[in-house]
């Protein structure tokens, strides 16, 4: 089981030609792996034949693709991994369609340690932002549309299906997602803190840049009701407003017309102070006492200290607002310990299941690989006979079904009493030997799997 990952962002400093590097390959790899598990996939779910990298005639190698916002990972079952590692290298480099080496951009994970790695991932321990919500959806996702495409397997769904239990125990039993360790999202977790539920709540928001942008992302998230944009520059206003179906408001004056608004963001790039305790004064006269709570999250601040001191108002600027991320920062880095001890149970667990998969599932191994060559024989012999009826095709299936049940009863039967004797051991390998099994793939050389691949892009 063999793992890529593109360069890891958080690996590198700044460096224009690794960055530039990494961008292109990453988003070259994404797009057309995408197409690979997605769009190309034809009607009957089999992976183009451009992309086996088997040694077994009409055979696939089971795989995943998992896209996030800082990696691009590849997970697949293979025969040997230490044989197979440079077939799949090769693989992913063809893919990049130059002379560029990206051994540099690629590193694997085997066995236990592509486990830890997944279950990891799916708990958002391996996230920029550690303990970032994203991740399990992404996961999520991936599955499903490898899934759909029929590009997964026994030990493929069993590992994912195990992740995703995974990281959902660790947002149950932890609270490494609990608390925000992002200035804006912070800020307003702590508006609906003082002020309730923001869904009968309206925000004003001095400033069209990142920040305010990301602020009112999380307001509109958080259920806030309308957006009001201020900016010096109103086409700009009018641009963010429109992206959260808001509405862009004058920067002069644009205080005056807070009298129905509970939550201020400040994000501009003034020199001065925008916010002016007069002017709050003002606003809060017309308020009747309804609170008003200002998030200054500028640089230098936008929003005049004394303001705090005004009743009914509550400001937060971004010297407190960056305490609270480090705090929260600090809490979500001890949760991921209890994170990681769940993701060590779960890797042994699963573990003690790919054992027993050595043996009960290595029936289901044989059953799937005579199936597959079952099916692979219908298909030919069809193409030879186009006139057949459907009441024919349906005696051929049920024929050959028959025939394939008749001829793996006895080996299932003689394995099965093998369990838990002295014999057992033996019966596991001979089958293996015999059908050329494995638990998590079928044999062949490398030279032959290599091989099929070359000969598959031709």
């Amino acid at each position: 089981m063999i793992h890529y990952k593109s360069i890891d962002q958080s690996q590198f400093a700044e460096g224009t030609d690794i960055k530039e590097q990494e961008r292109v390959f990453d988003d070259f790899l994404q797009d057309t792996l995408l197409e690979i598990q997605g769009s190309h996939i034809n009607k009957t779910n089999r992976i183009p034949h451009n992309v086996h990298i088997s040694s077994q005639p009409d055979e696939e190698v089971p795989y995943i693709f998992l896209k996030t916002c800082n990696r691009s990972e590849m997970y697949a079952v293979v025969d040997d991994a230490k044989e197979d590692i440079a077939t799949l290298k090769q693989f992913l480099f063809d893919l990049t369609g130059n002379d560029e080496d990206i051994d540099a951009y690629l590193y694997s994970f085997v066995d236990e340690e592509c486990i830890r790695h997944l279950f990891n991932v799916a708990s958002s321990l391996d996230s920029l932002v550690l303990g970032e919500g994203q991740i399990l959806s992404q996961v999520k996702e991936a599955y499903a549309i490898a899934r759909e495409a029929g590009t997964t397997s026994t030990v493929l769904n069993t590992l994912f299906h195990r992740a995703i239990a995974t990281g959902k125990r660790v947002r149950t039993e932890t609270r490494i997602a609990y608390n925000s360790v992002s200035v804006s999202y912070a800020a307003v977790e702590l508006a609906q803190e003082k002020l309730g539920s923001l869904s009968a709540s309206n925000a004003l928001i001095f400033g069209a840049g990142k920040m305010a942008e990301l602020t009112a992302q999380h307001l509109v998230a958080h259920g806030v009701r309308k957006i009001y944009v201020a900016n010096r520059h109103i086409e700009k206003a009018e641009q963010l407003a429109a992206e959260f179906g808001g509405e862009a408001v004058p920067f002069e004056g644009a205080l005056k017309q807070a009298v129905d608004v509970d939550v201020i963001v400040t994000s501009t790039g003034a020199p001065h102070y925008v916010v002016k305790p007069w002017e709050t004064r003002q606003l809060m006269t017309k308020r009747k006492g309804r609170p008003l709570f200002f998030i200054d999250i500028a640089v230098p601040r936008d929003v005049d200290p004394e303001v705090e001191n005004i009743k009914g108002v509550t400001l937060y600027n971004i010297d407190a607002l960056e305490a609270v991320v480090d705090e929260n920062k600090e809490e979500r880095q001890q949760e991921a310990k209890l994170a990681h001890a769940i993701v060590e149970e779960e890797v042994k667990s699963i573990e003690d299941k790919f054992q027993y998969l050595s043996f009960r599932p290595l029936m289901a191994l044989l059953s799937e690989r005579c199936e597959r060559i079952r099916l692979r024989e219908i298909r030919r012999a069809s193409s030879k006979l186009p006139d057949l009826t459907k009441s024919e095709r349906r005696q051929i299936e049920h024929m050959t079904r028959m025939i394939v049940r008749k001829i793996l009863r006895m080996p299932m039967m003689k394995l099965n009493a093998s369990a838990g004797t002295p014999q057992e051991a033996f019966y596991i390998e001979a089958m293996r030997a015999l059908f050329k099994l494995d638990t998590i793939g079928e044999a062949a050389t490398s030279e032959e799997r290599h091989n099929r691949y070359r000969d598959a892009k031709q």
